[in-house]
């Protein structure tokens, strides 16, 4: 392992360095990686895989007709790469838990009755395990339990590894019955395409997961952008003005530059009067959110999160549901706003690189 100093505090990852691809081929060279559902990270972690030279099938319920069908066009083909969810799960010796968390829990009986001693049982979310009295998914002693968890969607999973970029994962071992459970848990880490590899436990990955997803990662900032975006329509602003304020600039210009070396950098790159005004409201919107959040992780903790997930998305007509509550978001008048004014950007190849907006404040990258 690496030792890397996070702000003071040192940490041990794993990078490609430390393991490589060939050991990883080698570790896994008699594994068959049954790749559980196609939705959303099942298609890039598999295809990852497979083009770094693994064996991998897929296990899909051939009655979900789109996931079937892209799996197919993705070049699986059916009883031989391609499988129903039992048939996978018996033929695979590390079988991935990739459906959503409600389908786990319903798919559950049938995995457990495929499992063979030594398998690996694999997560890309501690939720199944951490909320087990919920979800009932309990595994067998004579299994390995491992995790790895990469810090993106399913898209940008499958994205940054066909840029060479790789994606940042998280991984853990709840139970080691092989003795390899780390080290196969690790050959699939890099085998994924992940840029470098974090410990975590099951517990504290999920408990962060399900935070950050309800909220800086999707939650607040949709709420807080709606609000924003609310206010200055109310005060007039025209559409075009109050999304350009509010998410175009954010997203084409300044969170770039928070990518690209901190907060610090994007602060001194904009004006004085960005900055002032940046610096005298950040507290104020830190002391309104504070209790929010505190909320938010004791619900995440005491598995009031976890029901809600696990009621909601397990009625039969959720994706009903769901369709009509984000038909709802892409049609209210910020996001249609959006449409609009992403169909004015230019195109890529002629788009400048910029490296600061507004004004720099006489400061370099470091």
């Amino acid at each position: 392992m690496a030792t890397i100093d996070f702000g003071g505090t040192k940490e041990q990852v794993i990078t490609r360095r430390e393991f490589s691809m060939a050991r990883a081929r080698k570790v896994l060279k008699n594994e068959v990686i049954a790749v559980i559902g196609y939705g959303v990270q099942g298609p890039a972690q598999s295809l990852n895989l497979r083009d770094n030279g693994f064996r991998v099938i897929i296990g899909q319920a051939p009655q979900f007709k789109r996931d079937w069908d892209r799996a197919r066009k993705d070049g699986w083909i059916p009883g031989k790469t391609l499988f129903d969810i039992e048939e996978a799960a018996q033929k695979g010796t590390i079988i991935q838990m990739l459906v959503s968390d409600a389908a786990q829990r319903a798919i559950w009986p049938a995995i457990r009755r495929n499992l063979n001693p030594g398998d690996a049982l694999y997560f890309s979310h501690g939720f199944s395990i951490v909320y087990r009295h919920q979800t009932k998914v309990i595994p067998p002693d004579d299994v390995d339990v491992i995790m790895v968890a990469p810090k993106g969607s399913g898209t940008s999973v499958r994205r940054n590894f066909l840029s060479g970029a790789g994606i940042n994962s998280s991984f853990a071992v709840a139970q080691d019955c092989t003795g390899r459970a780390q080290e196969r848990c690790l050959a699939v880490g890099i085998g994924i395409g992940s840029g470098y590899l974090f410990p975590t436990t099951f517990e504290k990955e999920v408990f962060s997961d399900l935070t950050g997803e309800r909220g800086v990662l999707m939650g607040a900032l949709a709420g807080i952008m709606e609000a924003q975006y609310d206010v200055l329509r109310q005060q007039g602003h025209s559409p075009s003005e109050a999304f350009n304020e509010t998410v175009e600039e954010l997203t084409q210009s300044l969170i770039r530059l928070v990518d690209e070396n901190g907060m610090d950098w994007m602060y001194a790159n904009c004006s004085a009067t960005a900055q002032r005004g940046a610096l005298d409201w950040k507290p104020k919107f830190k002391q309104a959110v504070l209790p929010v959040f505190k909320e938010l992780y004791r619900r995440v903790q005491t598995g009031k999160e976890s029901a809600r997930v696990l009621s909601a998305c397990g009625r039969p007509n959720y994706q009903e549901l769901l369709t009509a509550e984000l038909r709802a978001m892409g049609e209210s008048e910020m996001w249609r706003a959006g449409r609009a004014v992403r169909a004015l950007r230019p195109k890529e190849s002629a788009r400048p690189i910029a490296k600061s907006t507004r004004g720099v404040a006489g400061r370099s990258a470091n």
